[in-house]
């Protein structure tokens, strides 16, 4: 009888933790937080106890209930049943190849921003574009192509920049304060948030940013004590991510009024300035690299441990054979992890097509925030199996609202209802694509 594929077991506590930061922390989110004001401090704090901390206590739950490869997948087809696992996994899957191209853009016009003025241009060429995300792509899912021995330390060094960008903005937030007071009032009727259709619209992006936990189921197997590790790793890092947040936000809107924050280069371009008003030039670049370096870990995680997914599905035999074999040499799940890559190199040479496609680029994200969530509701529902009826309250609760209000438009839309009904059909589109493929390979 052949021997089971298995995956090695390499990750300890410290690699762990620096795994789940550098996938939670995204460095996007923080613009468009101080662009929202400092109403948006207390929704961080409601995005880490409603819905971060039911998610870790979920993961660590079910990581213990279900121990091996698949995560997300394992959990929902345990209490569900193969259909619902396989769409937890596809949607989810789908979520993630929509994320990448959509980091990697941003982590290129935010290099193009510090360069200065003269290198703008950069910004519309499609093989700055394409070529910078497709390097900072393959560089980091090729790391963890050859074993997470080798891909552990992509990870290990994202997960490290977070440390050392927070760090950075809230020295230059301090020392900015002390000389010329706060850009914008910070007290305890500034920090509560008004409820209009803005501070909804960013609610979704916010809770997104406090995701990713879930990444540690996915990677159960190749962790070491994972009853043990899992829940300490989970804890630090989710309050690490919570307080980085928090203060990164804090620190922007010291250095700068909201108003002027972009939400696409907010972070550069308030380095560039707060650097011009310190007399430290080079403070913008240095803000720039440790956002693209934690953007590299980012897609090395993300790869790495949706990849899981696939390759669990493959062994279930709910997809070809060949997605759940692991190589031979690199012991790892290797045409999962390529696969990935494909769908978001393709997505993202789609992003970039023509205007058509880039004036949509606000729907993609939208979607994106959309197709990622849904796969929560069944964490939760199998949570509220595992008998931790609070966290999953609290997380299915939150969840549905950041879907809710990922379906609001932005203020720029005009035409209302072709917004929405891109966002019906291309969620509508996910969903059918995954029962379309289950039910070819179930009856193979």
């Amino acid at each position: 009888m052949p021997e089971e594929p298995h995956l090695r077991r390499e990750l300890g506590l410290r690699d762990l933790t620096l795994f789940l930061i550098a996938l939670m922390v995204g460095p996007r989110w923080i613009s468009v937080a101080a662009h929202g004001g400092p109403g948006t401090i207390i929704l961080w704090l409601l995005a880490a106890l409603l819905f971060a901390v039911p998610l870790a206590i979920a993961v660590a739950t079910l990581s213990a209930k279900y121990p091996g490869a698949g995560g997300l997948y394992l959990w929902a087809r345990n209490d569900f049943g193969p259909w619902p696992g396989f769409l937890n996994f596809w949607v989810y899957w789908l979520g993630i190849a929509f994320l990448i191209p959509g980091a990697a853009l941003f982590a290129l016009g935010i290099g193009v921003y510090a360069l200065g003025p003269s290198y703008a241009y950069l910004a519309e060429n499609p093989y700055y574009m394409i070529g910078g995300s497709l390097a900072l792509l393959w560089i980091a899912l090729g790391t963890n192509l050859i074993g997470l021995n080798i891909g552990k330390w992509t990870e290990n060094l994202g997960g490290a920049m977070p440390w050392a960008l927070g760090i950075l903005l809230v020295a230059a937030g301090t020392t900015i304060g002390l000389r010329h007071g706060s850009a914008t009032p910070i007290n305890l009727k500034a920090v509560w948030p008004v409820w209009n259709w803005d501070t909804m619209n960013s609610w979704a992006a916010i809770a997104f940013g406090m995701s990713g936990m879930e990444a540690a189921g996915m990677m159960a197997a190749e962790i070491r004590d994972p009853v043990r590790t899992i829940p300490r790793a989970a804890t630090i890092a989710s309050t690490f991510v919570a307080m980085f947040y928090i203060a990164a936000t804090l620190s922007l809107l010291v250095m700068m009024a909201p108003a002027n924050i972009s939400e696409m280069n907010g972070l550069a371009q308030v380095g560039a300035t707060a650097g011009a008003e310190i007399g430290v030039p080079w403070l913008g670049s240095l803000v720039v690299l440790f956002v693209v370096v934690n953007i590299i870990g980012a897609f090395g995680g993300l790869g790495t441990s949706v990849s899981r997914m696939p390759f669990a599905a493959g062994v279930d035999h709910l997809l070809p054979a060949a997605f759940g074999k692991i190589h031979p040499r690199w012991h790892t799940p290797h045409v999962a992890i390529l696969s990935l890559g494909i769908v978001a190199t393709v997505l993202l040479i789609a992003c970039q097509a023509g205007d058509t496609v880039r004036t949509a680029y606000r729907t993609i994200v939208d979607l994106t925030v959309i197709v990622g969530f849904l796969p929560y509701l069944y964490v939760f529902a199998s949570a509220w199996k595992a008998k931790k009826w609070i966290s999953a309250l609290a997380g299915s609760a939150m969840t549905l609202l950041a879907i809710a209000c990922s379906i609001i438009p932005p203020p720029e839309v005009k035409k209302f209802w072709l917004f929405e009904g891109k966002l019906a059909l291309g969620t509508a589109a996910a969903i059918f694509s995954g029962w379309l493929l289950y039910r070819r390979n179930k009856r193979r």
